[in-house]
């Protein structure tokens, strides 16, 4: 089933847990390119690390909902990242979705990335997006209609299979608790 906009409603906290085990589905030149959420991280307004922190921007402006959208924007002059909008309209809150285990359509998504190992096609954002064939044209898309990006339900984790710790490559907001994943999945981009 595909993840409906109440489920993005909810806090970025949680929604960054619960979106583990979940499968991030790209309809890409006829194929179904899928993999399975395994590492997540939180952003909100109040986050010195949020790319929303100061105020609303061109850039930033999907951050502030409606939630179940995509929030992709391109960073160090050569890399996508790609989010999901949570929260109340109004307030920025997204998860950063770091790495996946992929699933299917396998040998598409290696080609994208230059045929790269499997452990290594789509472990950490910017590999990710480059696998998934996802850029800018998808900044704001609904992932809620079903169709080119969404995401489909998984399987529940205890709260044993999941592993809380700080984010990666950030300098403000370090400390915070706000990376997710599963615990000894191969595909985290970092342990």
């Amino acid at each position: 089933m595909i993840l409906p906009r109440e489920f993005y409603a909810g806090n970025v906290l949680e929604v960054a847990k619960n979106l583990l085990n979940c499968y991030l589905v790209r309809e890409y030149s006829g194929k179904l390119l899928i993999g399975k959420i395994v590492e997540t991280e939180a952003y909100h307004q109040d986050d010195p690390a949020c790319h929303a922190y100061r105020k609303k921007t061109p850039r930033n402006e999907t951050m502030f909902g409606p939630p179940g959208h995509a929030y992709v924007y391109f960073t160090y002059g050569m890399h996508y990242c790609f989010n999901v909008v949570t929260g109340d309209v109004g307030r920025a809150e997204a998860v950063l979705i770091r790495a996946l285990e992929p699933i299917s359509g396998i040998e598409v998504i290696k080609a994208l990335r230059g045929n790269k190992p499997e452990r290594e096609l789509l472990r950490g954002p910017a590999k990710l997006t480059q696998g998934m064939a996802i850029d800018l044209k998808l900044n704001g898309h609904d992932l809620t209609l079903g169709k080119a990006l969404y995401i489909t339900e998984g399987e529940p984790l205890s709260p044993e299979e999941i592993v809380t710790t700080t984010r990666i490559g950030i300098n403000a907001g370090k400390e915070l608790p706000y990376r997710f994943y599963i615990r000894g999945n191969k595909f985290v981009s970092k342990k």
